[in-house]
């Protein structure tokens, strides 16, 4: 399909919008803190990747800008025409060199800058030459912004055009305004051109896309032309002008023999005549269109005579009416075998078919004798195809005979038994040569059993399926030991969630139980699992305390009788004379630490702040004026 793809072209930002995004982006993703403190080459690095940074970014967005733009040397003639009828080339041309012009003096500003910063002796003078590197690269796209904002009307018109292949097969419409060429090509695509009784409703070129011996047409519909000089038509016009000179097409050329649309068949014809240069080397069919308001034969004399001499040209004239359909299918397949042929010319003509032919031997069989030797088909084939084809009836299964019958069908599975078909429904027979059916029965089956049965008895008896377990008391009791383990392992399991269930509140940080492990219980215990508790004593359970260490030297007492080694007083206690002054201090205290409890504060001494808001979060819309945080 189609090779050229505007769609796809980058947006392009006004001069505003440029600056704001590059600056932007300079400031989120360099280093943003500097101070005076800091080693001068550490200063200068830090100054020189802002501005390093900022000028790749006008860069990396200005070429992208050029490089998404069709080159007017790189595509298709017909493109290129185009883009000059619509948007003027040079203004075009002009405004992308602008663009790059620009792209090279921000590099320049950037390699200048950046040899100042190498010799910036401090803080102050690098940051100045910061600033003013920054500034002349904005200055330098704010001298674009009409070139800008060109470019992205040129962006928005462009991503609008149709996709045209200019090497694909493809069907022109052309001829005067308000002919039927829209309501044409409505009818043999699924386009969807607007249609309105006056002149110029089609404005530009509009494809649609038609099918025609499995092969995919370019259908496409050109304004409306007027028969005057080239100079003088308009933009409508020369996209018309331009699609039937570079396009390699069969012309379709609208006549209205109606005269409905404001002008005669010898006004057509004059501009059919003026265009017909545009048409050397294409396939050309006329379409006399509006035959339901007259016939092609109802016409003038002279009109009439005019057209039979396109006739005599070698040019078709074909009837149709976009209103009946009659002789529009007529229409385009009378085009598209024209222009298929036309192809084929060409290609027989090109060059590369010499070297094609003389790789390429076509043997022409000539006949020896004058025998006629008719086809050989076989008696099975015809049957075989009548099977493929369905004509003969194939088995039918029990399902079909039922979906026949209906509700007089019965189900018999007899007819598929491996007997003659005269004994298939017989009955079946109770003697079989000389014998009774049941006599095949053995008399002695139930004495049989009786034999076996008693049989079985006695072995059981002998105690044949008895398994010898030989357990001496030792074993019992680890069985009987671990059954209790067993069993006090599921009680704690549910004790556990039990308390699990009850324990829904605020658990405290010591909750207080009393005491669970004692020296009778343990021995109690222990005895319950087999342990043999007789030879311990209760010494062995019991913690043993350590021993206190004598003090080697004397305790030195104080004045008021205080050990001089022992803790000091409390702060809320030290100073106070009784225990009601002592209360009234804890209450200050309190109170002194309520402010600080609300703005979540440990104390007088907390200068901590836990959010570092930086200005640009909470200082609203920017103004013009200081831009230093840049």
């Amino acid at each position: 399909m189609a090779q050229y793809n505007f769609k796809k072209i980058v947006v392009v930002p006004s001069f505003k919008d440029f600056t704001d995004i590059v600056l932007s982006k300079t400031q989120r993703k360099t280093p943003t803190v500097v101070h005076r403190h800091y080693q001068i080459s550490r200063i200068r690095h830090f100054y020189m990747r802002k501005v390093k940074y900022t000028q790749q970014n006008f860069h990396d967005k200005l070429s992208q800008i050029i490089a998404d733009f069709p080159k007017l040397e790189d595509i298709h003639p017909f493109y290129a025409d185009l883009i000059n009828v619509l948007y003027d080339r040079d203004h075009y041309k002009l405004a992308l060199g602008q663009i790059n012009t620009a792209r090279h003096l921000i590099d320049n500003v950037a390699k200048d800058y950046v040899r100042l910063l190498k010799y910036g002796d401090s803080l102050y003078r690098c940051k100045c030459l910061k600033k003013a590197a920054l500034g002349r690269m904005v200055t330098i796209m704010k001298r674009q912004n009409q070139s800008l904002q060109y470019l992205e009307q040129v962006r928005q018109h462009l991503s609008r055009l149709p996709s045209i292949d200019p090497n694909t097969r493809t069907i022109l419409i052309c001829g005067f305004p308000n002919v039927g060429k829209s309501s044409f090509i409505n009818k043999i695509t699924r386009a969807d051109v607007d249609v309105q009784p006056y002149a110029f409703t089609t404005k530009s070129l509009f494809v649609g896309h038609t099918d025609y011996k499995y092969l995919r047409w370019q259908v496409v519909d050109t304004p409306g032309i007027l028969d005057h000089p080239l100079e003088d038509r308009n933009t409508i016009e020369m996209q018309a002008i331009t699609a039937l000179a570079h396009l390699r097409a069969a012309v379709l050329f609208v006549m209205d023999i109606s005269e409905q649309c404001g002008h005669g068949i010898d006004d057509q014809l004059k501009l059919f005549n003026s265009i017909r240069p545009l048409f050397t080397n294409k396939p050309l069919v006329v379409a006399a269109n509006k035959v339901d308001v007259i016939r092609l034969e109802e016409i003038e004399q002279d009109k009439r005579a005019m057209i039979e001499q396109l006739e005599k040209e070698g040019v078709p004239v074909i009837s149709m009416s976009t209103l009946t359909e009659e002789g529009v299918m007529t229409v385009k397949e009378e085009s598209c075998e024209r222009l298929l042929a036309h192809r084929v010319d060409m290609k027989m003509k090109s060059k590369k078919m010499n070297n094609i032919l003389n790789r390429i031997h076509v043997a022409m069989p000539k006949p020896r004798d004058h025998l006629e030797r008719s086809p050989f088909i076989p008696s099975a084939a015809p049957v075989k195809t009548m099977e493929v084809d369905g004509v003969v009836n194939k088995k039918k299964t029990e399902r079909d005979i039922e979906l026949e019958m209906g509700d007089d069908y019965s189900l018999d599975l007899k007819k598929k038994y491996d007997l003659p078909e005269e004994e298939k429904y017989d009955v079946i027979p109770e003697i079989w040569q000389g014998h009774n059916i049941a006599d095949f029965i053995d008399p002695n089956i139930m004495k049989k059993l009786a034999d076996l049965e008693k049989e079985e008895q006695m072995r059981i008896a002998s105690g044949m399926y008895n398994i010898d377990s030989e357990e001496d008391e030792e074993m019992k009791e680890i069985k009987t030991l671990a059954s209790e383990i067993r069993k006090k392992i599921k009680i704690r399991h549910v004790e556990a969630r039990l308390d699990a269930g009850t324990r829904r509140g605020p658990r405290l940080t010591r909750p207080s139980r009393k005491r669970e492990r004692s020296v009778s219980r343990l021995r109690e215990e222990m005895t319950d699992l087999g342990v043999d508790m007789s030879g311990i004593g209760d010494s062995n359970l019991s913690r043993s305390r350590s021993k206190s260490v004598v003090p080697v030297k004397k305790m030195r007492m104080g004045a008021d009788g205080v050990v001089r080694s022992s803790s000091k007083v409390p702060r809320d206690q030290s100073g106070a004379r009784d225990l009601k002054m002592q209360l009234a201090l804890r209450k200050m205290t309190r109170n002194a630490q309520r402010n600080y409890g609300r703005t979540g504060r440990k104390g007088e001494g907390d200068r901590t702040i836990i959010s570092k808001k930086p200005k640009h979060l909470f200082s609203g819309k920017r103004k013009i004026g200081k831009t230093d945080r840049r």
